[in-house]
């Protein structure tokens, strides 16, 4: 018979259930595992450039972090396949970082947004004058092409009526391709028509979205938009060969897209904690700060100072390869840099040893996302102080991007993954913990929570005996065996419910 925990009501100081002051304060990290308060975002990976950041959150009225994660995906995007990071031997990281900023909607995400992204917005101003006339140049060549090929049509058939072989068609008669717009930023783009844009803008571009739910949902109109994605993180070549585009594929010899945008807290587990784990989560930098107060801002930003760095960044050159193709210049680690990412990468493997899936994600890749931001910050450090143009990825670039991922990245999605980057036992315990509170109960039976409460995780014996125990060793707990009736049957796993932890809450 279903025993409804609502409709218990015992006494507390009855022989079964000691007097409060019997027990021992609950360990209160059972409930709140994972919801962890935000770390601070370390200044010192920003060097002169963080004033500066500082300046532009305080009138955007958002926290700093938003603008520092954005300002790092844009210069990321900005760098893009023209340059790459190499610790040793082949292994090469690419400038792409997707970086997600979660928080409610007066977080003032989107201005923030606006704040790291504008100077990009004018750089893709200045670039429309250019590609107006590149398409006057275009529209000429067209015209050229079609006379001369129109001239070769009436050979070939001068050729054939004569008995003559088919003259070759000459190159002017060939139609050029039409010029892609520079492309900075992009805000909604199908995979096809994305690869259109990188068609033209070779080294990468930034998709900003304002609510990245939207964007995550990009499966709903082709399966194959999940695998160009995937392909997109690491600049891969891809091939995109749909039917609008069919007998004209795309060929893209670097794939390489940074993102950047919002997402409200309570849209993560939906949109993306609850679904297939291949990998996607795990590629992003989360941003969950704190709010900051209303209230106006003491100082003007300097927004010429964030544009001259973007422009510097974009103006990089490409490298040239064996044939004389663009190519990425490749930037070693410095030897010092390289001992430090050594002796740092083995401390990473046992980091996720007894975590979740979600967090043992992060942890894999986060040696290649260090390197990628110690990539970014020495180039952003450049663009912004001036100088020769860096030839390697220095100790100090390393080091900061060590603490970015270490005591920033790193907390921060243990705080975003909730439960879901917990153990299973902890998951499942928590699970508990906030059913019991919810409910009130005062009592509960290991039998009732497998058979009848229909948790999440908690629907075998041994998955609820875990729980059980963890609790109790959390002092949320008593065991308080009972028998029906006076039966010599097999005890009742109950427990009773420490009043202290219902008084906490209810406090």
């Amino acid at each position: 018979m279903l025993r409804d925990i609502a409709s218990i009501d015992a006494t507390w100081g009855t022989p079964r259930e000691p007097h409060p002051k019997l027990w021992a304060d609950p360990d209160r990290s059972v409930i709140d595992a994972g919801r962890r308060s935000p770390p601070a975002l370390p200044q010192e990976s920003f060097g002169d450039l963080w004033p500066v950041l500082s300046d532009l959150a305080e009138a955007a009225g958002a926290p700093v972090d938003y603008v520092a994660v954005g300002v790092l995906a844009a210069a990321a995007s900005l760098i893009g396949g023209k340059r790459r990071v190499c610790p040793w031997g082949d292994w090469q990281e690419p400038s792409i970082l997707w970086v997600a900023m979660v928080g409610d909607p007066s977080a003032n995400k989107s201005p923030a947004l606006d704040r790291a992204t504008r100077p990009m917005r004018l750089i893709e101003r200045d670039d429309a004058e250019n590609h107006k006339a590149a398409l006057r140049e275009w529209e000429a060549d067209t015209e050229r092409a079609k006379a001369e090929k129109a001239a070769w049509q009436e050979a070939v058939k001068e050729a054939a009526k004569e008995g003559h072989s088919t003259p070759p068609i000459p190159e002017a008669a060939i139609f050029p391709e039409e010029p892609v717009r520079r492309r900075p930023v992009v805000q909604d783009a199908t995979v096809e028509a994305l690869a259109v844009i990188l068609s033209g803008n070779p080294a990468g571009t930034l998709m900003v979205r304002d609510e990245l739910a939207g964007w995550l949902n990009f499966d709903k109109y082709s399966n194959g938009n999940r695998a160009f994605w995937l392909e997109a993180y690491g600049g891969r070549p891809f091939v995109v060969d749909r039917l609008k585009n069919a007998g004209k594929p795309v060929s893209l010899p670097f794939s390489g897209v940074s993102v950047v945008g919002g997402i409200q807290p309570d849209r993560l587990s939906d949109d993306l904690l609850g679904g297939v784990d291949d990998g996607l989560v795990a590629r992003f930098l989360w941003c969950w700060p704190d709010k900051v107060p209303f209230g106006r801002p003491t100082s003007l930003p300097d927004n010429s100072r964030l544009e001259c760095a973007y422009r510097s960044l974009d103006g990089l050159a490409w490298g040239s390869g064996e044939h004389g193709e663009r190519a990425p210049v490749t930037l070693p680690l410095t030897e010092q840099a390289a001992a430090l990412f050594e002796n740092w990468g083995k401390v990473q493997q046992a980091d996720a040893d007894d975590a979740g899936p979600l967090y043992k994600g992060t942890v894999g890749k986060m040696p290649g996302t260090a390197l990628r931001l110690a990539l970014v910050i020495e180039y952003l450090r450049w663009a912004d102080a001036g100088g020769p143009e860096p030839v390697n990825v220095s100790h100090w670039s390393l080091a900061a991007a060590l603490e970015l991922a270490d005591d920033y990245i790193k907390p921060m999605a243990l705080r975003v993954y909730g439960d879901a980057a917990l153990p299973a036992v902890e998951r499942n315990a928590a699970t508990l913990a906030r059913y019991i509170v919810k409910h009130k109960a005062k009592q509960v039976n290991a039998g009732d929570i497998r058979r009848h409460w229909r948790l999440p995780g908690l629907k075998t014996a041994d998955a609820v005996k875990a729980a059980l125990e963890l609790l109790t060793e959390a002092d949320w707990l008593r065991p308080a065996p009972s028998r029906e009736g006076d039966t010599n049957g097999r005890q009742r796993s109950d427990f009773i419910v420490n009043p202290k932890a219902l008084e906490a809450v209810d406090g």
